[in-house]
């Protein structure tokens, strides 16, 4: 049987560069890059979890959310990133629908963003998480 005891997320950018000063300048992560292996790096998160970003010349980004960040207050975090420049996305959906800020107010406290190549990424409050 199939057994994993850890698992590790990766997505494709369109420019590493502009995925290093984006994920490293405007929302304050750790990145570093893996020597052995070109066009490839890692976000080294606070819990000592890892997530691989790969250089993709074609990359075409999905229509869904590739990373969710747990934050503990949502409209705190949304201040704080677009203080650095980072834009929210505002949806007025049927399925969904957010505030001029961009967070939802029906269901769990998510607000979406964009990386430079397109990625849905979201900040999504920890509270509301189902573990």
């Amino acid at each position: 049987m199939f057994k994993a005891g850890k698992a590790l997320s990766s997505f494709a950018v369109n420019d590493l560069q502009k995925a290093r000063e984006f994920y490293h300048r405007k929302l304050g992560l750790e990145v570093s890059e893996v020597p052995e292996m070109k066009d490839l790096l890692n976000l080294n998160l606070t819990d000592g979890s890892k997530i691989m970003i790969y250089a993709k010349p074609d990359h075409t980004p999905a229509t869904f959310t590739v990373l969710n960040f747990l934050v503990d207050d949502v409209e705190e975090a949304v201040d704080e990133l677009n203080q650095q420049g980072v834009c929210f996305e505002t949806y007025d959906e049927e399925n969904i629908k957010t505030n001029p800020k961009g967070i939802t107010m029906q269901g769990p406290k998510i607000a979406w963003f964009k990386d430079p190549s397109g990625n849905i990424l979201s900040v999504l409050e920890e509270s509301n998480n189902i573990n």
